[in-house]
């Protein structure tokens, strides 16, 4: 199974307060376990919101927001895609992870859609195209 792991923003991270050298080494060791355990497949930190945007839809009209956003807890500081035997396994990789902030912070895990999750909806024609997307992307890694 393949999971989503959110680490949360805090206000630190919000302002742009970078990790200290520390962090930086015990993320890379971490990471390093998670390479070496065939479970880490990507992974990356993410700038404050201010630097980005968001898109609100409203049937065919689009409005472009502007960062910062204002709620915090809501917001995302950086992920990882793993893929594990079960939630239960990623939970307990999370577990071992150093604190990705000073003080209090979050992480979240979230499994990814399988193909069987979305039944007859996701015709044989659909299925192909995914596939010929995923191998194209695969390619140009």
């Amino acid at each position: 199974m393949r999971f989503m792991i959110l680490v949360k923003a805090t206000a630190d991270s919000e302002a742009g307060v970078m990790p200290t050298e520390q962090l930086f080494a015990e993320m890379g060791a971490f990471n390093e376990e998670l390479v070496k355990a065939g479970i880490m497949q990507s992974g990356d930190g993410l700038k404050p919101s201010s630097k980005g945007a968001r898109v609100r839809f409203s049937g065919k009209d689009r409005k472009v927001i502007d960062g910062p956003f204002a709620e915090t807890k809501e917001l995302v500081a950086g992920f990882w895609i793993w893929e594990c035997k079960s939630l239960a396994e990623a939970i307990e990789w999370v577990k071992r992870c150093p604190n990705p902030m000073p003080g209090e912070s979050e992480i979240e895990i979230r499994p990814f859609y399988e193909a069987e999750d979305f039944g007859e909806t996701f015709t044989p024609e659909l299925r192909e195209q995914e596939e010929r997307l995923r191998r194209q992307l695969e390619a140009k890694s």
